[in-house]
């Protein structure tokens, strides 16, 4: 078993306050965020672009591992993940992840790419805790 680990801090309002995320790696210290990260766009990040971000980088992972046991390596993968934040009811939701991978690998045709891809897309951990549409746009370049 994996444990990871983040925290938040905040304090004020949920309008006027403001708050900080930090990460286990360091790779986020202190981070800021608040109503203004999350709702209109100003420095610092929100967690649904935390959530985007761990969505591309675990599917593109599991991807890989993918296309490994299938004997094939990628020259390179990129992927975005476009996370989306909806009014429901009182609140809100994440309802939809929206990944669009551009992906080099030499010797693979498009059918076994199509095939792992979607394996990665349902087969990710991060994939797998979200309760929301999730969508895979994949092109196989020829690079």
């Amino acid at each position: 078993m994996i444990n990871r680990r983040a925290h938040a801090v905040w304090q004020g309002t949920g309008k006027e306050g403001k708050g900080t995320i930090t990460t286990q790696s360091g790779v986020l210290a202190d981070q800021p965020y608040g109503f203004n990260t999350r709702f209109e766009d100003k420095p610092g990040t929100n967690p649904e672009e935390l959530i985007a971000a761990a969505h591309a980088g675990c599917f593109t992972m599991a991807l890989a591992f993918q296309l490994q046991a299938a004997g094939f390596t990628a020259t390179e993968m990129k992927t975005e993940s476009v996370v989306t934040l909806e009014k429901e009811g009182d609140g809100f939701k994440v309802s939809k992840s929206a990944l669009t991978l551009t992906a080099t690998i030499p010797g693979i045709d498009q059918a076994k790419f199509d095939e792992l891809a979607h394996a990665a897309e349902t087969g990710c951990p991060i994939s797998k805790v979200l309760n929301a549409e999730i969508t895979l746009k994949a092109t196989l370049s020829q690079g």
